[in-house]
């Protein structure tokens, strides 16, 4: 796929609020702040006469950044959030002094603080909320259907009208981009990401990643790439996640240092497990695996055929919780109908009646907070949610 994200600089400009506002008459300061602005993805505005607060950003913009120059011309500006104050050298009382004069949420000191500083100016031009609800889906054994689950939760999220990302972090399993038919849309995939480091955009790496279904896919190419670097993937996680919404992850059936990082940036995981014995037996290597750095682990226990013989054969859900100890999500009835409908281009969970729409319908209930409802307590969704799969 063409295109590569190579840096902590994002392709573009910063995403919505515009630019942080500089006061600063200090030619190196300035040279030094337009640099670390561009690192960011941001566009300033450079007021270098200032003063009492006059210039007309100094109310809209989403941070102002004042060079110790400045800072005692300001002293009687209009008091306002987001006001940092930057030197070059040493720290001293005086900055200190001029900080609380001009009422500045911290004191910085370049070169020292840059890295803070490009973090400060990128979250306040993209603006920061809560975090996006992640989950991570694992299958419990071989062919339990992980990837097909996480595509129907990443869908339902998305027609519930949420921002929604789906990452891929399994680059041995054939690219989510395919499943959803989407192999052949315009947009990044993983080896763009792969000498990602520092800070990705949220708002860049959404409209840089195709969009699918409403949602957007972090898939595989076709080419050789087959791992990430760790610092690519939590640089990545993070942006995913910025944003708030939804992040569905699809994680494979082991543990390397980038599939760590995934993990620790997920609030809650589902085990899939099939309703047989020797899944589950599979299933508890997986998730003594996963619960050593990921401590909210679930089971989704899948069904077979609706034959008589294997459905005799299969284990009750609560069961199947038990033998894992760890609490039960829902159980997934076989989806005889599934092959067929993904031959025809429809995503998993895009048929109103098909068991896997029920199933993420009722995860998300219970998980997300409807408009208007605080984040708080995130993925504390009961047990027992019913669904299908295929």
């Amino acid at each position: 796929m063409a295109g590569r994200m190579t840096s902590d600089q994002p392709p573009g400009p910063a995403a919505g609020r515009g630019g942080p506002l500089i006061v600063t008459e200090d030619e190196d300061l300035l040279d030094d702040l337009l640099r670390l602005c561009a690192a960011a993805g941001a566009t300033p505005e450079v007021a270098p006469g200032a003063a009492r607060g006059r210039s007309p950003g100094w109310a809209s913009a989403p941070l102002v950044i004042v060079g110790d120059d400045c800072a005692p011309r300001l002293c009687g500006a209009g008091r306002r959030d987001g006001v940092v104050l930057v030197a070059r050298g040493a720290d001293d009382r005086q900055l200190w002094r001029l900080a609380v004069a001009v009422g500045a949420e911290r004191v910085l000191v370049l070169p020292g603080g840059e890295s803070w500083l490009v973090d400060r100016i990128a979250d306040a031009v993209e603006g920061v909320g809560p975090a996006a609800v992640t989950v991570g889906v694992i299958g419990g054994s071989g062919g339990a259907g992980a990837s097909t689950l996480a595509c129907a939760l990443a869908v339902t999220a998305a027609r519930a009208r949420r921002r929604t990302i789906l990452v891929d972090a399994d680059p041995l399993g054939g690219g989510l981009d395919v499943l959803l038919g989407g192999e052949k849309e315009e947009g990044l995939r993983w080896p763009a990401f792969a000498e990602s480091r520092g800070r990705v955009g949220g708002g860049a790496l959404e409209e840089a990643l195709p969009r699918l279904h409403s949602l957007r896919v972090l898939s595989w190419d076709r080419g050789d790439t087959v791992a990430i670097p760790p610092q690519a993937m939590r640089a990545v996680m993070a942006a995913a996640r910025r944003r708030g919404g939804a992040v569905v992850v699809d994680l494979p059936r082991r543990l390397d240092e980038a599939v760590v990082e995934a993990l620790a940036q997920v609030d809650v995981g589902l085990l899939v497990v099939p309703a047989e014995l020797r899944a589950v037996a599979a299933a508890r290597r997986v998730a003594a695996l996963v619960r050593t750095v990921l401590p909210d682990v679930r089971v989704v226990t899948r069904g077979g055929p609706a034959t008589g013989t294997a459905r005799a054969a299969e284990l009750e859900p609560g069961e199947i919780a038990r033998l894992l100890g760890l609490p039960l999500a829902g159980e997934l009835a076989w989806e005889p109908g599934l092959p067929a409908a993904l031959a025809r281009g429809a995503p998993p969970g895009a048929n109103a009646r098909c068991p896997l729409r029920h199933f993420g319908t009722a995860f998300w209930e219970r998980v997300l907070p409807r408009p208007g409802e605080p984040e708080a307590g995130r993925a504390g969704f009961g047990e027992g949610a019913g669904g299908g799969f295929g």
